[in-house]
């Protein structure tokens, strides 16, 4: 299995958003973007990935590879599935998930609770341009990748992210959009660390 983790600062709460403005919707284009690039190969989907949005601090949509259905990887596909999912944020009680769609959850997790309750069971590992250099780092079984949205962490969630990480990398030189950081921590891991191809 293997997890991302990704913080949507700007993203809606409610579904009352438009699918043909996305980049407007708190640039959720970027997070189904996220989430087209965890989840899906070349005409076909990974077997075990979860992919956790952080709204807001608010909510957390979860997508389960195992069990998905209806996605494709384009953004208004993923971004319809999300502005569903919020529909029925109502139905998830506490921390309680409701699964409005196949593969689809949505609970009243932030921040904080998501990463308690993924630390529990995976390595933490905060994907930051301040971090050592992934390919010096030994690929974790059960990896639980943790990245922002166009915005930086802000000081109060790098403090909650590290209380919580097992390592702190950078995918390379650069800043890079994070769906491409994505697409390179899943090739890291396909690869074993850039050693079997």
């Amino acid at each position: 299995m293997r997890e991302f983790i990704v913080l949507g600062h700007d993203a809606p709460t409610d579904a009352d958003f438009s699918l043909d403005s996305l980049p407007n919707a708190g640039r959720l284009d970027l997070l189904c973007r996220c989430v087209g690039s965890s989840l899906f190969l070349s005409h076909d989907i990974r077997d075990a990935v979860q992919v956790h949005l952080v709204l807001r601090d608010e909510l957390t949509v979860r997508f389960d590879s195992r069990t998905l259905r209806n996605a494709r990887p384009d953004e208004r596909n993923l971004a319809g599935l999300v502005r569903n999912a919020l529909d029925h944020k109502n139905e998830a009680i506490g921390h309680r998930e409701a699964e409005p769609s196949p593969g689809v959850h949505i609970s009243k997790r932030g921040l904080e609770p998501t990463l308690d309750r993924i630390s529990d069971r995976a390595t933490v590992v905060q994907l930051h341009e301040a971090g050592r250099p992934l390919a010096d780092a030994e690929p974790p079984e059960h990896p639980a990748f943790v990245l922002s949205d166009h915005n930086d962490f802000t000081p109060d969630e790098t403090d909650r992210i590290q209380q919580h990480a097992d390592q702190r990398v950078r995918v390379g030189p650069h800043a890079i959009h994070a769906d491409h950081t994505i697409a390179v921590a899943n090739n890291y891991l396909d690869t074993d660390a850039y050693t079997t191809y």
